[in-house]
């Protein structure tokens, strides 16, 4: 892993990527280097007029790029039946679950869930369900989850997935980063039993300078706190385009093994890929089998393809 960046992605021809929350950020550069490498890249974002201008932005930096923009509110389950039920194509080679919210002041889904979970992890959990048996179909296909070194201010509430008794915005943030782990455990051993050819990795950009962080101050009227964390990624934080090579090792790189965790070296802050530290309780055999279980009951969409 050492030194590995945008120039080690093997070549993706022939490879159908899908990148959720690709107008912005690290999913824009995940988006545009896997279409620099050959890859068809649909582009999955809630807002149509950013992905327009996104795409427009992309095709000006990569003129070759076979890319097309599809709409995707992760935080409406009706959008991402709709998203799936006219995939295009019959397979996906990678699912990058990049999109994601953080520390927002309470609310809900159009589906009545807490926003946190519910976007970052219910969403994507369902997206990656209904999307499975096109998965299933590219031999070698791959879903990589963004999580965050932040997991580890709080393991999941079973009994309280939704911040229903307490909300705190940043604890509602480290559950929902724990699911996105979770999700990823339970998901690489489900695919192990069913000896599928799919590999499910997660990954972490570090600190990174991009808009997640000032969404939640802004939303909140903080404009202080919004000047600080502005403040912050341009003092500290790597560009987007370093904090996007975890995700696209994870998504490309040859050696990744099922339910691996990639960050930046240094720190889990910054630096190119290497092996991520993870809190235990984010391969906890039995929590992820509850996690899932509640997340098919609360979703509706279930894996029958990895059943039995």
């Amino acid at each position: 892993m050492s030194g590995w960046n945008a120039h080690d992605i093997p070549d993706q021809s022939g490879r159908v990527a899908v990148v959720t929350g690709a107008n912005s950020g690290l999913g824009y550069v995940t988006a545009r280097e896997l279409a620099r490498k050959g890859a068809r890249v649909v582009l999955a974002c809630r807002s149509e007029a950013r992905g327009a201008a996104a795409v427009e932005r992309l095709v000006a930096e990569v003129p070759d790029a076979r890319i097309e923009l599809r709409r995707l509110d992760l935080g409406d389950l009706g959008s991402v039946r709709e998203f799936a039920a006219t995939w295009p194509y019959d397979r996906v080679d990678l699912l990058v679950n990049n999109a994601g919210v953080m520390a927002l002041p309470y609310g809900t889904t159009a589906d009545g869930f807490e926003t946190q979970f519910g976007v970052n992890h219910l969403g994507h959990f369902a997206l990656t369900g209904l999307l499975l048996p096109a998965l299933l179909a590219a031999p070698g296909a791959r879903v990589v989850t963004v999580s965050s070194p932040l997991h580890a201010m709080s393991n999941i509430d079973v009994a309280d997935l939704n911040s229903e008794r307490r909300y705190r915005r940043w604890v509602a943030y480290g559950r929902s980063k724990t699911a996105n782990l979770l999700f990823t455990h339970e998901l690489a051993r489900r695919l192990a039993v069913r000896q599928a050819d799919v590999v499910a990795a997660a990954a972490h950009p570090g600190y990174a300078d991009t808009n997640l962080q000032t969404a939640g101050p802004r939303m909140a009227g903080r404009r202080v706190s919004e000047w600080f964390v502005r403040l912050g990624n341009r003092v500290f934080a790597q560009p987007a385009e370093a904090g996007a090579l975890p995700v696209l090792y994870a998504a490309t790189a040859p050696a990744v093994r099922p339910d691996s965790f990639t960050g930046p070296s240094f720190a889990d802050w910054r630096g190119s890929p290497a092996p991520a530290w993870r809190a235990s309780w984010t391969l906890d055999d039995r929590a992820g089998e509850r996690l899932w279980e509640e997340s098919e009951r609360l979703t509706g969409v279930t894996y029958d393809a990895l059943k039995a």
